[in-house]
């Protein structure tokens, strides 16, 4: 069942339907109003109400506790960046991240994580086009526990690369996930790709190294928009190639170190200071044959395109986790932004969280999905149910490869993004999307038996920080934080055999 809805919610849901022109005569799923009924509407007024739920939940962002809490937080860790980008004068990050304190700067309630809960190594090394890059290891703390069943943690453990979203997406807003997979048993890379948060704008293609040089008179590179390497930052080949330089700086040891091209005398790290506690043993167990190195490759946005494309080409990858959203299609924007990097096709299991809105919250009939302006419809109709179903999980089940698509409830595109005031995004998504993604890399990374139970049941249980330090825990009904426009599903592998289910909430696919 699904909470009743507040008489606040209720009356606008029956102005509104008045105005549209009251009741509908289009089917809905059994046990829900109509779309364009009074109650229909005040549903999706509530929906998109609960959009905003991170900042106007009674502990959210608006609350005088996180105001507390982000003036400690921000202002020293923007004075800190500021410091370390003058002290490299050469490597200029042109980025809001370096330019509006808060923007780099994630959730001020984890800001003790780091040597209380697991351990934040920085890193630096050079992208291929020699551009200065900005990252974190994260990692258990030494004799650590499993915060959830207090099982001893033992390393070596196996790893994920996660890539950040565009439009200016910076690392420090994902610190949430990769903290919570850190404490469950993983090695976590963060880093930002070139031109966003605190990484260099520009490439050093000249001599000397240590200066910024390129030639946008030059032909581009294969899948760059200007032969200024990475210029644009906002174009698919700074994900692409920005995961792939990631994983090889993941994966480098003493023996086997970090090329660094173009490094000239900057400060960059030769390889992997945890390359010891990352599990580098051929994975006996992994569902798809010929990858076997024990890696998960986790992407956001245009990083989820990334990965989305580079798990069929990058036999170092596998799993996936695609956020909002996973994808069998090169098409960002209308455009086909693979053509000079080739094709790619399903091969290894894949989770996408997706979600309801993009940057922006509208009403149902408005809501057209981020890149789709055509797809707006009538008020007396409801959204294609199977909208989310349709941009990557359709594509993976009918390549027979193992897949599962979760749409949490009033999500927003920033969803996944952990930033102060400013921009939509509702109270559990990050809750529910952490829960399955920590359920997938243990299904398909650590093997563990028990992950079925998470990914199939009805329950979510989570720990999440608050105002005063306290890491409390959290149960969620499943049903009542997925969506009820979009279907969410799963086709994977049981102990007991293949399963299937393509509607988890009953929506009507």
């Amino acid at each position: 069942m699904r909470r009743p809805l507040p008489r606040a919610a209720l009356a606008l849901g029956a102005a509104v339907a008045v105005v549209l022109g009251g009741a509908s005569t289009a089917t809905a799923a059994p046990g829900d109003p109509a779309p364009g009924t009074p109650e229909y509407v005040a549903r999706d007024a509530q929906n998109i109400a609960d959009a905003y739920g991170r900042q106007t939940a009674p502990d959210g962002q608006l609350s005088p506790a996180y105001g507390l809490a982000s003036l400690a937080h921000i202002n020293p860790l923007f004075a800190r960046d500021l410091l370390a980008q003058a002290a490299r004068p050469n490597r200029p990050a042109l980025t809001p991240g370096q330019l509006v304190p808060g923007w780099n700067s994630g959730n001020p309630y984890r800001a003790d994580w780091d040597g209380t809960r697991g351990e934040i190594t920085p890193v630096q090394f050079t992208n291929r086009y020699g551009a200065l890059i900005q990252g974190d290891v994260f990692s258990p703390l030494p004799g650590a526990v499993d915060p959830y069943t207090g099982e001893p943690l033992h390393g070596p453990f196996p790893g994920v690369v996660l890539t950040t979203g565009s439009v200016q997406g910076s690392e420090r807003m994902y610190w949430w996930l990769a903290q919570d997979l850190a404490e469950r048993g993983y090695v976590v890379l963060t880093y930002d790709v070139q031109g966003q948060g605190r990484s260099e704008t520009f490439p050093h293609q000249g001599d000397p190294a240590d200066l910024p040089y390129c030639s946008f008179a030059a032909a581009p590179l294969a899948g760059e928009e200007t032969g200024c390497p990475g210029v644009p930052f906002q174009q698919t080949s700074n994900f692409v190639h920005g995961t792939q330089d990631a994983i090889d700086f993941f994966l480098s040891t003493p023996d086997q170190p970090y090329g660094n091209p173009a490094a000239g005398s900057a400060q960059v790290d030769g390889f992997n200071p945890l390359w010891a506690s990352f599990d580098r043993s051929p994975d006996p167990d992994t569902v798809t044959p010929g990858r076997t190195t024990r890696l998960a490759v986790v992407g956001h946005s245009l990083g989820a395109v990334a990965v989305s494309y580079l798990q069929g080409i990058d036999e170092r990858i596998q799993t996936v986790v695609a956020l909002d959203k996973l994808s069998t299609t090169a098409s960002v924007r209308g455009e086909d932004s693979f053509d000079a990097l080739g094709t790619s096709a399903p091969e290894v299991p894949a989770l996408g969280l997706q979600s309801e809105y993009g940057f922006t919250v509208a009403p149902y009939f408005a809501n057209s999905g981020l890149f789709d302006p055509a797809g707006a419809g009538s008020p007396s109709e409801a959204p294609d149910p199977r909208r989310e179903l349709a941009t990557g999980y359709d594509g993976w089940t009918a390549a027979g490869v193992e897949s599962m698509v979760i749409v949490p409830r009033a999500s927003t595109h920033l969803e996944y993004t952990d930033v102060p005031y400013v921009l939509p995004a509702s109270r559990y998504g990050q809750a529910v999307s952490s829960v399955y993604t920590q359920a997938w890399l243990a299904k398909y990374l650590q093997h563990d038996e028990t992950a079925d139970e998470v990914l199939l049941g009805t329950r979510l249980e989570y720990l999440e920080p608050d105002a005063t330090g306290t890491w409390r825990p959290l149960a969620l009904d499943r049903d009542e934080n997925l969506s009820f426009y979009f279907c969410s599903g799963y086709s994977v592998t049981t102990a007991d055999g293949a399963v299937r289910d393509d509607d988890l909430t009953g929506v009507g696919c």
